[in-house]
């Protein structure tokens, strides 16, 4: 070992800063292998073709644990067991009143309060709502930011977020949006790009199992979704089902870069920069549609 040149060898920073990984974080076959790190070479089968593991395993750590993801996820359960004990007979299960009411709400009527362009994601609407996001954005989210940290899957959340809300304010102008599914989308679809691009470097019956689950997950989301707008009129208001669209294709674009990006720093990816100008155009374009063209009131 100490006639190897580890300047020979191929680099890979632990963060973007260019720091090399100490000799005490490289597996050793004396060492006995912890609960995270078992948990990362599981995660690691499961997302990434086999080039890539190693990658990802010398990248993984639990320090800093994964504090972005979890504080998120406590926030939103804080703020729907709120509105559940605030309004108790029927918001464990559907819409009431109580999230109309709520500062937090995205609704057409009030988009010139510009923080309910984010704030909606901390309300849901209903017991499936909330679960269904809180279970998809930590499965996914725990395991990225043990990898990109918090800020990066930060960065790809909030991207999300906007997005959707932006995206619901011109396609569906005239409903209210509740729920993180735009930044739970946005996981989704960093993960889901990821899946088709390195589909023929996995195997091919983990790579077909992945992407069906995706698929699957995404189904019945969206089914709840067209219900909640479409179907459910006894509320008296519709809620979008546009900013699931709009955090999967910021998923797509700015999440699969930040998510694939594993051997090179950011700042030097030209397709970074597409995307983050991609992304601005559009958020540029909606802020002036709802200022000048929206027909909501």
């Amino acid at each position: 070992m100490g006639d190897i040149d580890l300047e020979q060898r191929e680099p890979f920073p632990v963060d973007r800063d260019g720091n090399k990984p100490r000799a005490d974080d490289q597996p050793d076959g004396d060492r006995q292998v912890g609960c995270c790190e078992k948990f990362q070479r599981f995660i690691s089968k499961w997302m990434l073709p086999e080039q890539l593991r190693s990658t990802y395993l010398e990248r993984a750590n639990c320090c800093p644990p994964p504090i972005f993801i979890i504080l998120v996820s406590i926030a939103e359960l804080a703020v729907f067991i709120y509105y559940a004990v605030w309004k108790p007979q029927k918001q464990w299960v559907t819409l009431d009143e109580g999230i109309w009411r709520s500062r937090l709400t995205y609704k057409p009527e009030d988009r010139e309060q510009a923080w309910r362009f984010i704030s909606y994601m901390f309300v849901h609407a209903g017991v499936e709502h909330i679960l269904g996001n809180l279970f998809m954005q930590l499965l996914l989210g725990i395991p990225l930011e043990l990898v990109h940290k918090g800020f990066e899957v930060g960065m790809v959340y909030m991207a999300g977020v906007l997005a959707g809300s932006l995206a619901s304010s011109i396609f569906d102008p005239l409903s209210a949006l509740v729920g993180a599914s735009g930044g739970v989308y946005a996981l989704i679809g960093g993960y889901l790009m990821n899946a088709v691009v390195n589909f023929r470097e996995m195997i091919p019956l983990l790579g077909v199992f992945r992407i069906l689950t995706i698929i699957v997950i995404v189904g019945v989301d969206f089914g709840f979704a067209f219900y909640r707008r479409f179907a459910n009129d006894g509320s008296g208001m519709h809620v979008s089902f546009v900013a699931h669209f709009g955090g999967i294709v910021a998923g797509m674009t700015v999440g699969y870069v930040f998510f694939s990006a594993y051997n090179q720093k950011l700042l030097k990816n030209p397709l970074f920069w597409m995307c983050i100008a991609g992304y601005f155009v559009f958020v540029i374009f909606a802020v002036l549609y709802n200022i000048f063209l929206s027909p909501a009131p």
